[in-house]
């Protein structure tokens, strides 16, 4: 059940277990439960040491998230290959599967924002310096990011954590690492013709995106756009967005307004922390009495 699930690693889920050298033809497993904890079909291969590259890390791998809503006491895990490749001899890699339980997206007090601190995500495994990635949903899906949504056509966001990163406030934040092509955002519940402001932190996670970083942010119809100059070793500054509800549901929306690329040609991007939406209360009318 979901209050007896542990978080981290789930069993043999870095495939540290290997098959038995009879279940294996070269590279080829053989056998339907010859990785211990797992259960194959078709053409898997069971490989060691191999050097490989992506676009988000100069480590080689990409760490993404997926959340669900548990409906049974027992959840079946199962990773299939679409076949996308135009060589059918080349398939993705897949490591280390871990697990977290997600409370309810919640708000802290004088916030009109869920998780606006992002404090409650996925799990970021200590061994993992390079963030994890959350890919776009659609709206009525479970978001790995509680209370967040992420909107893009391919594009991911990606998530950070203090042990690894230069992080505004409290241990994690969201970095913009795709610029204009996804969106992170919340809906928040408004009075039509009220005063908000919102509040946020813009940084970088000082490592080594050095150039003036840039961030839309927009509330309803209103935006303004925040540059912040990284040197790479990290830093932030808040920045505000003050603006009158038109409707009784605003959605607040982050964006990058540009790609931006480390010396070793992977994406990075402007970190988003600390955000807030709070009432502001127009300052009372004056009277002059005779």
């Amino acid at each position: 059940m979901a209050s007896g699930i542990a978080d981290g690693p789930l069993p043999n889920g870095n495939f540290e277990q290997g098959p038995d050298p009879s279940q294996l033809n070269g590279t080829r497993v053989t056998g339907q439960h010859a990785i211990p904890n797992w259960e194959i079909s078709g053409f898997v291969e069971y490989i060691h040491v191999l050097p490989i590259q992506t676009v988000y890390t100069s480590s080689g791998w990409d760490s993404y998230s997926y959340a669900f809503r548990a409906r049974h006491t027992t959840a079946w895990l199962t990773v299939h290959n679409p076949g996308l490749e135009e060589d059918p001899a080349c398939g993705p890699l897949i490591d280390a599967f871990d697990i977290k339980t997600l409370d309810p997206p919640h708000r802290e007090k004088g916030n009109l924002l869920k998780n606006g601190d992002f404090e409650d995500g996925p799990y970021i495994p200590p061994d993992s310096p390079w963030g994890l990635l959350v890919p776009p949903q659609d709206e009525d899906d479970v978001s790995p990011l509680p209370g967040w949504m992420i909107m893009s056509d391919t594009k991911s966001i990606k998530y950070v954590d203090a042990a690894h990163h230069a992080v505004p406030h409290g241990s994690y934040a969201v970095e913009l690492v795709a610029g204009s092509e996804c969106a992170l955002l919340q809906e928040a519940r408004t009075v039509s013709g009220r005063a908000y402001r919102l509040s946020f932190s813009v940084g970088d996670t000082g490592k080594e995106c050095i150039q003036q970083l840039a961030v839309k942010a927009a509330a309803g119809y209103s935006s303004v756009v925040v540059t912040y100059d990284s040197q790479g070793t990290g830093g932030s500054k808040r920045a505000e967005l003050d603006f009158t509800a038109t409707d009784n549901d605003t959605r607040v929306v982050f964006q990058g307004m540009n790609h931006y690329m480390k010396p070793d040609g992977t994406l990075c991007g402007p970190v988003i922390d600390d955000v807030s939406l709070v009432t502001v209360r127009k300052p009372a009318a004056r009277r002059l009495f005779m």
